[in-house]
């Protein structure tokens, strides 16, 4: 398998006692998890490859058996374990999709002016993105050397770089540049 892999999915529960599985898709889109040949699953620092033995879409899950793991009883061992594969088999991304892998260490960027020939500031690193209850929020990292916002806003009150979350929409993001590394914040403000 491919170095480079990204979650799909979850081992929720198991499903009966021959050691089938329920999978929650981390896309919410099942198909591509119910054809998949073999995946690397995951809790921490551990990761075992398996094999697929059989697969079918059920309502909001995947029944998935793997190849070695027999019972119950194995399953439970598994419980939360994330499931990898390279990114060709994932959900193929639509316009205006990004794989959280993608989004991670990109830079946040402020342009005060688009329209002049000074360079945009970098405000921060994204750290994360979560699932917030009105959407996605981007987890970002404040730049310390970002000249734009004020140290009040950098820094916690014991001097340590803040982070913040940002939310993930078309009214305080922008372009998406995921070539470059860079996603454009739309309003300073949001970051207080």
């Amino acid at each position: 398998m491919e170095k480079a892999q990204l979650v799909v999915g979850f081992i929720r529960s198991s499903h009966g006692f021959s050691g089938e599985c329920k999978i929650e898709s981390a896309s919410g889109e099942y198909e591509h998890i119910a054809k998949l040949k073999e995946v690397t699953l995951q809790h921490g620092n551990e990761k075992k490859e398996v094999k697929v033995e059989s697969a079918s879409i059920g309502s909001n899950t995947v029944y998935v058996k793997f190849k070695g793991i027999d019972s119950d009883e194995d399953i439970k061992k598994y419980r939360g374990w994330e499931l990898l594969v390279p990114r060709k088999y994932c959900k193929p991304l639509e316009k205006d999709e990004w794989y959280i892998s993608d989004l991670q260490n990109c830079s946040l960027i402020w342009e005060n002016d688009p329209a002049t020939s000074v360079a945009p500031a970098v405000v921060g690193t994204i750290t994360d993105v979560l699932e917030g209850g009105a959407g996605y929020l981007l987890e970002v990292s404040l730049s310390e050397s970002c000249t734009c916002i004020s140290d009040e806003v950098k820094f916690t009150e014991s001097g340590k770089s803040r982070t913040v979350l940002v939310p993930f929409n078309n009214e305080h993001i922008g372009k998406v540049d995921i070539k470059n590394g860079t996603v454009q914040l739309m309003h300073l403000w949001i970051l207080e």
